[in-house]
């Protein structure tokens, strides 16, 4: 990372501000593709959520390579896709930058249900120190240094801080979330929305969301990508917890099957309750 001599956070600020118009260019681009391409499915991945590829996929990850080959070339990568831009960076390092560049290609991209991201996060040593996160249909781009707090920009207006604010009653879900959790929360009076990770995150951060959950049925439980929004949740004044009041680990290894993210104490009750229903 450049900038020898200057804070951490200031680094870590300055990949935030390179990657920014990248990032906007990836998330136009998948826009623009959006109804026209199709699925060609990655046959060697076990379910078809893992398996959904599109030409939008490759080429929104070669937007944000390329220009991160330009401007921080010693960086190692965790990249979703194996573009012909991926062999040119390190295999390691201590800065390591994840990137899913379409974020729910099947179910939010391909099929439009609910929203989808473009992702990039810059972890050193294992933990989250700058998030980027893209929600191209909404119009909406975040991002977060650790330390200096959240911004965000609505439909390429002047990038703004940001904070939660409970206004609204929607409650992002991921895909695949089993109907009982969602039938408890709406008897809480919420409306549940499907969404790919990235948009679960940073939730209580849209305008009428107050919150977000996620649940993983694997071993390894919320992946490396679906982390890289929290950054921004927390910069921003979230509560982001495990079930039980647990907290969400800060590093990327710590294996954790669910994700609640929200405005205040009482939706953190009523998502756990929701959640309760899949551990009886």
């Amino acid at each position: 990372m450049p900038g020898t001599g200057r804070s951490e956070g200031a680094r870590h600020d300055e990949f935030v501000e390179r990657l920014r118009p990248a990032v906007l260019r990836a998330a136009a681009f998948a826009r623009s593709l959006e109804g026209t391409v199709a699925n060609a499915p990655k046959l060697h991945e076990a379910s078809l959520v893992k398996q959904a590829l599109t030409m939008a996929d490759l080429g929104t990850q070669e937007i944000i390579l390329k220009a991160l080959l330009e401007c921080f070339p010693d960086v190692s990568l965790a990249a979703e896709e194996d573009t012909e831009t991926v062999d040119a960076f390190p295999k390691e390092a201590d800065a390591q930058v994840v990137i899913d560049p379409i974020d729910g290609t099947l179910r939010s991209y391909l099929e439009a249900s609910g929203p989808y991201a473009v992702i990039v996060g810059l972890a050193i040593r294992g933990i989250y120190r700058a998030a980027l996160v893209s929600l191209p249909r909404e119009g909406l781009f975040f991002d977060g240094t650790k330390g200096l707090g959240a911004y965000a920009a609505v439909s390429g207006r002047k990038r703004r801080p940001v904070s939660v604010a409970c206004d609204g009653n929607r409650v992002l879900v991921s895909h695949g979330m089993p109907e009982s959790v969602m039938d408890v929360l709406r008897t809480r009076n919420y409306e549940v929305i499907p969404a790919c990770g990235g948009a679960v995150s940073v939730a209580p951060l849209i305008k009428g969301v107050c919150a977000g959950v996620r649940w993983s049925d694997t071993d390894l439980g919320i992946s490396i990508r679906g982390r890289v929004g929290v950054l921004i949740a927390r910069e921003a004044g979230a509560l982001v917890r495990a079930v039980n009041g647990a907290e969400f680990p800060d590093d990327m290894q710590t294996p954790c099957a669910t994700l609640l993210v929200c405005s205040e104490p009482t939706q953190l009750e009523h998502l756990d309750e929701a959640l309760a229903t899949i551990r009886t």
